[in-house]
């Protein structure tokens, strides 16, 4: 069981990455609530059935809601019946977290190996290693000025500096899982 705080902007931001914007009013209606049906989900979003099933079972692929099924005796219809995971949303915290300390070191040994030998445009319309500004004759293909050789120790910097901000935000997390069990 996870016991990290989660506040209204860590949940939305993490929900809205893993789903998508259109999926917080949908989790916002579901938060404290148990075993909501999806047309009465529709009816209180004012949205369409269909569309409210499609956004509760994109956000079921990632186990952010669960669900029942119950035949309705008159109509014979299956009407499903969803309840918001909370606890997925903190698992999905830490598995963002991961993912993003992975890239960024992917990035760093990148940046690293390649270190002063990255251009850059004036008008920053793109960056290119030293192979692709060489295909480009060290000319920007969108507006044609010659590209300049960019210092990238401040951006090794600033990717080690993300790196540990969110090694040290992933410790915590799981300091806090440690002492709640």
């Amino acid at each position: 069981m996870c016991t990290m705080r989660l506040t209204k902007e860590v949940r939305n931001n993490v929900v809205r990455e893993v789903v998508g914007e259109d999926v917080l009013p949908v989790m916002e209606y579901l938060l404290d609530k148990e075993n909501i049906s999806e047309f009465k989900i529709a009816e209180a979003l004012d949205l369409e059935v269909n569309r409210t099933r499609n956004i509760l079972y994109r956000m079921y692929t990632h186990n952010i809601v669960t669900y029942h099924r119950k035949k309705d005796r008159i109509k014979g219809w299956y009407i499903s019946y969803w309840t918001l995971n909370l606890n997925r949303i903190k698992q999905l915290v830490t598995e963002l977290k991961r993912k993003k300390i992975e890239q960024l070191k992917d990035k760093l040994t990148k940046e690293a190996a390649n270190e002063n030998l990255f251009f850059l445009c004036p008008n920053m319309c793109i960056r290119a290693d030293f192979d692709r500004a060489s295909t480009l004759d060290f000319r920007c293909p969108e507006c044609g000025n010659l590209l300049a050789q960019q210092d990238n120790s401040k951006t090794i910097e600033n990717i080690q500096g993300l790196i540990e901000k969110l090694e040290g935000e992933l410790a915590d997390d799981l300091k806090t899982k440690a002492v709640a069990k």
